[in-house]
């Protein structure tokens, strides 16, 4: 394994040449401004570049030994000085042209970050409204992806009912230590949240997904705390009115925010629709946990 071990061309099954010996990836880097208008860095190729003078996103082959984000981080801070601590992970697209693939990486940055070309492999850097992104011309394969990359673009967060999964997973006497059956739940969706979920079906989110997690615990399960990605609330008192609590603020502070209430409670279920939530049942967790 060598760095850029991963340049040369390859054939897909389409019959269409790709720069990328293990296929590649791109950074599409996200801001929501504080009217939830969502623009999108571009970069212009450089003409002597494939595909030279259209606009597309910063990216390039894989090295033999990097995954999709390694490459993309690694790409956008070569091509446009993006640095990666500055950009949260949103998903993966993946455009399987057969037996050679692009990988799009959706990240979301704080602020407009300042960009500019960092090498001679572009032109031009620019944040264009998502809505505008059309009217240049576009990298073929970046024009072909865009309509389905546009509708998984939004942020998302998850908002786990911790008491209703943990009753659905029905682990042996978790009844009799409701703490511990609500911690092995939290640290089996931290490993989870690192490896990426696949979203529900019809739920506008890449195939490869990193939502904001959210775990909202109740009674004798309070006092469990996360090493990783997943925040816990304490339920103060009833744990579906935290839950609804929760969601309101979500749909108040971030707006443009998608919205998934994990919990087979049909009341509860009921009360979050009514915020704008999307709603699915416990398996759909449990069966990426690998321990239903």
């Amino acid at each position: 394994m060598a760095a850029r071990d991963g340049d040369g061309w390859a054939l897909c099954g389409r019959g269409h040449r790709h720069w990328g010996l293990h296929g590649a990836s791109g950074l599409l880097a996200v801001h929501y401004d504080t009217g939830g208008t969502p623009h999108v860095l571009l970069q212009k190729r450089s003409w002597w570049s494939h595909h030279g003078g259209t606009w597309g996103l910063p990216g390039g082959a894989l090295d033999s030994h990097e995954d999709a984000v390694t490459g993309a981080m690694r790409e956008a801070l070569e091509e446009a000085a993006l640095r990666s601590d500055l950009l949260r992970v949103l998903g993966v697209y993946l455009d399987d042209h057969g037996g050679w693939s692009f990988q799009t990486v959706i990240a979301e940055a704080d602020a407009l970050l300042p960009a500019a070309p960092a090498n001679d492999e572009s032109t031009d850097m620019r944040w264009l409204p998502a809505d505008e992104i059309g009217g240049e011309t576009l990298h073929p394969g970046f024009a072909e992806t865009w309509p389905a990359i546009r509708s998984a673009l939004p942020p998302s967060v998850v908002v786990l009912d911790a008491a209703n999964i943990v009753g659905a997973r029905a682990e042996h006497g978790w009844w009799r230590d409701r703490a511990g059956a609500a911690r092995r739940l939290l640290e089996d969706v931290e490993d989870l949240a690192a490896r990426g979920l696949r979203p529900p079906e019809g739920f506008p989110a890449p195939v490869k997904w990193f939502p904001r997690i959210i775990m909202v615990v109740e009674g004798a399960a309070k006092g469990i705390r996360s090493d990783g990605a997943v925040s816990v609330v304490d339920a103060p008192g009833s744990g579906d009115d935290a839950i609804v609590a929760t969601v309101a603020e979500i749909r108040r502070s971030r707006p443009w925010e998608q919205v998934l209430v994990v919990t087979a409670d049909r009341e509860l279920r009921r009360r979050v629709k009514e915020l704008g939530a999307e709603v699915t049942g416990p398996s759909w967790l449990l069966g990426q946990l690998g321990r239903v």
